[in-house]
């Protein structure tokens, strides 16, 4: 997948307003839900930036918990009375749904609520990637079930990171830090297992051990 098919902050702040970038970016940091004129307003900036790099589809990426992916690709065009209307609006971006009844439930729910749903994990950036002839705007999302369970790996970490940022917000208000919003969690191995080549410490560390 080429890199300039990654959408980035930055390439889509040439799409949008000035105030409605800033605003996405603030409740993005915060972990806030947006609000629909503004999803409408990011999903307009998103879909014209997949078009101007040859789009024709999105898609709704997900992983349910059967160690593959899953995705249902939809055309950003419908017809309406006979005419071409775009299909792709805030909601599109926002929320899916899916027919849910042949994954994993793992006992928590029945048949009746088998319907998943997909939700736009903003922490994650879109990106075009090619199917065949055709250019797809793959959308990451979480996967969750009729009455909230996760049905995936990602929404458990998603929601760890949230109830952790809010715990440090906190604390770190209380410690005077107020101006501290949210917090940010990373993950990285530790230095001690990182490979060296044996050859390269010959050759340059000769005399330290």
């Amino acid at each position: 997948m080429a890199f300039e098919y990654v959408l980035t902050d930055e390439k889509l702040k040439k799409y949008m307003k000035g105030s409605d970038y800033k605003k996405y970016i603030s409740l993005k940091k915060e972990a806030k839900p947006l609000s629909i004129s503004l999803a409408e307003k990011i999903a307009k900036a998103i879909v014209s930036w997949a078009k101007a790099n040859g789009a024709t589809h999105y898609t709704h990426w997900f992983f349910p918990l059967t160690s593959k992916s899953a995705e249902k690709q939809v055309a950003f065009v419908d017809i309406k009375d006979g005419k071409l209307i775009s299909s792709f609006c805030g909601s599109s971006l926002m929320k899916g749904e899916t027919d849910a009844s042949s994954f994993p439930s793992e006992g928590e729910r029945v048949t009746f609520e088998a319907r998943g749903y997909t939700v736009w994990d903003m922490t994650s950036p879109v990106f075009i990637k090619n199917e065949g002839k055709v250019k797809v705007l793959y959308i990451p999302t979480a996967f969750i079930g009729y009455n909230g369970v996760s049905l995936d790996e990602k929404m458990p970490l998603l929601r760890a990171n949230e109830r952790l940022s809010d715990v440090a917000t906190k604390l770190l208000n209380k410690l005077g830090y107020t101006d501290v919003k949210s917090v940010y969690t990373d993950l990285g191995i530790e230095q001690e297992y990182f490979l060296i080549n044996l050859l390269y410490l010959k050759q340059n560390l000769q005399g330290c051990f």
